[in-house]
């Protein structure tokens, strides 16, 4: 069963984050982080999101951002394709 569609309006501000499979590492030198936190800078420059603190670990990520418009899924889907 799929998971509710999550609420989104202008202004929220949201704890997201994403990990391996099977808790499997994501993250395997600096440079795959650099290429991420590149890829997470270009997503809040198309959004206007506003990150407040983000940490990366070798299996996942998290970040609190706020979103000035409605546009968190589409900003997470550009981020993860």
């Amino acid at each position: 069963m799929p998971r509710k569609p999550r609420i989104e309006y202008a202004g929220a501000i949201y704890h997201v984050m994403s990990r391996g499979n099977l808790q499997n590492e994501i993250f395997c030198d600096e440079g795959d982080c650099e290429m991420f936190l590149e890829a997470l800078g270009q997503a809040f420059a198309r959004t206007g999101w506003i990150v407040h603190c983000h940490v990366l670990m070798v299996n996942r990520w998290h970040a609190l951002i706020e979103t000035p418009e409605a546009n968190l899924s589409v900003g997470m889907k550009w981020l993860h394709v």
